[in-house]
């Protein structure tokens, strides 16, 4: 089972959750990894602390232009869907930040003028913490494009084992290559005004991908009852509510665990995966 964690934003707890929940089903005897997939700004690890064994490079093919060869006939610009190739009187402008790496523009070019060399986008770190598996990656800096580094972190996955994976934040590309082909989304919000307009996004998002979804509800007691309330028209499972509790915080600035530091919150982790696993799956409400 893979078990995303994931918001409309961030900031809202998904790494509290993600790192609690592993390592409270871990003490349990459960096989889990840990998978931080928010590769632009990884902090699993600083709660974790892993013994990293492995380091991989994560590249991608990128164009590179033979001016002499170029006959600016446009067709590698009408391919490219990120305008990352713009072709102006006789030039090429080639937009680094914007190619996804697609291999459009060469397998249309005409003359050959189109060729393609690795470009290094970042790492994966593979190693243990706490007798969990653990994985990470980090997006280098400079780079836009980090389902590349996602998507290879979920191709070292093991399928025999219960992964919690910790998403990137909000609904764009790198979130979607998180979540897409998981078992389970648990959504988390805060009961605020800006909670809710993100977990409508973010609902719609998991939907669009047809995955089963629950909600946990961060700062519960805080804010009015909005989210609870969107939960409920849509069949959305509350299966974790965390009132405000300064120790979490004091926790989380420490780089601490709230199980270990807190151990009565060991059975309220241990009882969300349990609701998890015998939820019902939300309504399908888009066509």
């Amino acid at each position: 089972m893979i078990l995303a964690i994931a918001s409309g934003k961030g900031g809202t707890g998904k790494t509290t959750i993600a790192t609690n929940l592993a390592v409270a089903l871990a003490s349990e005897g459960e096989t889990v990894t840990y998978a931080d997939c928010d590769v632009e700004a990884p902090n699993g690890h600083i709660f974790m602390k892993p013994n990293i064994r492995e380091t991989v490079r994560v590249a991608m093919r990128a164009p590179v232009i033979d001016a002499e060869k170029c006959t600016h006939c446009g067709e590698c610009e009408k391919i490219c869907q990120f305008n990352a190739i713009v072709s102006i009187k006789d030039k090429i402008l080639f937009f680094r930040e914007l190619c996804h790496g697609c291999g459009g523009c060469a397998l249309v070019c005409p003359t050959g003028a189109i060729t393609e060399t690795p470009r290094d986008m970042g790492v994966v770190e593979v190693g243990d913490a706490r007798g969990i598996g653990f994985i990470h990656g980090k997006l280098n800096v400079g780079e836009a494009v980090s389902p590349r580094v996602i998507a290879e972190i979920k191709r070292r996955l093991d399928p025999g084992r219960l992964t919690i994976l910790d998403s990137p934040p909000g609904t764009a590309c790198p979130a979607i290559e998180a979540m897409k082909e998981t078992n389970h989304v648990l959504l988390v919000a805060e009961p605020t005004p800006f909670g809710l307009n993100d977990l409508e996004i973010a609902y719609e998002v998991v939907q669009v991908l047809d995955i089963p979804c629950s909600l946990a509800i961060n700062q519960s007691n805080i804010g009015d009852g909005r989210v609870k309330e969107f939960a409920q028209s849509n069949g959305i499972p509350v299966i974790l509510e965390i009132s405000h509790d300064r120790r979490i915080a004091e926790c989380y600035s420490r780089g601490d665990l709230v199980v270990e530091a807190l151990p009565e919150y060991k059975d309220v982790f241990l009882a969300t995966f349990d609701r998890i696993a015998g939820a019902e799956p939300c309504q399908k409400k888009l066509s």
